[in-house]
């Protein structure tokens, strides 16, 4: 049986979330010394990953934000997010968490020292398997494109962003929200909100019907609106800028790993992009794959459309249109990309 592994035609060099777009689109209000961040001819890949984990939260913030004890030490969060080189465009394409993929022959459980054969898997299991090198590896692969750049968050470091932005970020529903799993409890309207709220809000998957797709539908619209939120004040401080990137960018160390001085030399390169010019989307997705043994249920990408969200990519061109992707056999997993201009609440 064979596992999809999207390929364009070219060799690869290579995702509630989400912030490294928004410390990209940030107005560089520092003069930052050169370094090493690339500037590709065909655009600048980052891949930024959400980390179920939880460690450092007290036991106070696990009860009251419904965090439990649980964690699954992978990527519940994956976007890969595209700078065109003209620094003039933004592009975001989210990979849902239980999309397949196949691990290649000989590669190492970093869990349990086991040389693996070939085999099938959920997207988000391989950083918990292989480590980041290796969930970049993996992407790289499904996508075709390289990835210069990575940027991990887990549930600590969310929370602690977030707090930065005084005040709090907006977050908006035109229909009631309730989800007992993550405690998210909305009534129409917009609500403004400090970390661990932000963290119920993008981690909910259950309170629309929506299934994943909703939730990512989430972690966009907070990207977007955090991004809104900067512009209120932290964007014109050089310290606090600063402050804010060393919280998003963390100590851990990772292969291609982004550094505090990078996101910031990005902000500067992206200085004047407005909100109209930043699209988000989900990756093509086919429908539900048979469930597979020790794996489950499953999502299969849609190669056709995929290859061509990809393709367009890997050329430094803008995402293709809705109508241009074959609607989904799962209705909310239509490929329907949005302008981030879009997504801010009123």
């Amino acid at each position: 049986m064979k596992f999809p592994r999207l390929r364009t035609a070219r060799r690869p060099l290579l995702a509630a979330a989400a912030f490294a777009a928004l410390a990209a689109l940030a107005p560089g209000a520092l003069a930052v010394a050169p370094t090493g961040l690339p500037a590709p001819e065909k655009g600048l890949n980052l891949l930024v990953v959400g980390l179920d984990t939880r460690k450092g939260l007290t036991p106070d913030e696990k009860n009251r934000f419904h965090l439990g004890e649980y964690e699954c030490g992978c990527t519940d969060v994956m976007m890969l997010v595209h700078v065109s080189a003209a620094n003039d465009r933004v592009d975001v394409v989210s990979m849902p968490r239980d999309s397949l993929a196949s691990f290649p022959e000989g590669h190492r459980d970093r869990r349990t020292g086991q040389v693996h054969p070939a085999h099938p898997a959920k997207i988000n299991s391989a950083w918990a398997e292989g480590g980041p090198s290796f969930a970049v590896e993996t992407v790289e692969s499904m996508t075709g494109l390289p990835v210069h750049r990575y940027l991990e968050i887990d549930f600590r470091r969310f929370m602690d962003t977030v707090d930065r932005v005084d005040g709090g970020v907006p977050i908006c529903t035109a229909q009631p929200l309730k989800d007992p799993s993550t405690g998210l409890d909305l009534q129409p309207g917009t609500k403004w909100v400090a970390g661990g709220e932000a963290l119920q809000y993008v981690r909910s998957r259950k309170a629309d019907g929506q299934m994943d797709f909703g939730r990512i539908q989430k972690q966009q619209k907070f990207v977007v609106n955090t991004l809104r939120r900067l512009h209120d004040g932290i964007l014109d401080d050089p310290e606090q800028l600063r402050a804010f990137a060393a919280s998003l960018r963390g100590t851990a160390a990772a292969e291609r790993g982004i550094s505090t001085a990078e996101l910031l030399t990005l902000a500067a390169r992206l200085r004047d992009l407005p909100p109209e010019h930043m699209e988000l989307a989900t990756v093509p997705i086919r429908g539900f794959n048979p469930d597979i043994e020790d794996v489950g249920s499953t999502l299969a990408w849609d190669q056709e459309g995929a290859a061509e969200v990809f393709g367009r990519l890997a050329e430094d061109q803008p995402l293709p249109a809705a109508e241009a992707v074959a609607p989904s056999e799962i209705p909310v997993g239509t490929y329907r990309p949005a302008k981030g201009s879009s997504l801010i609440c009123p």
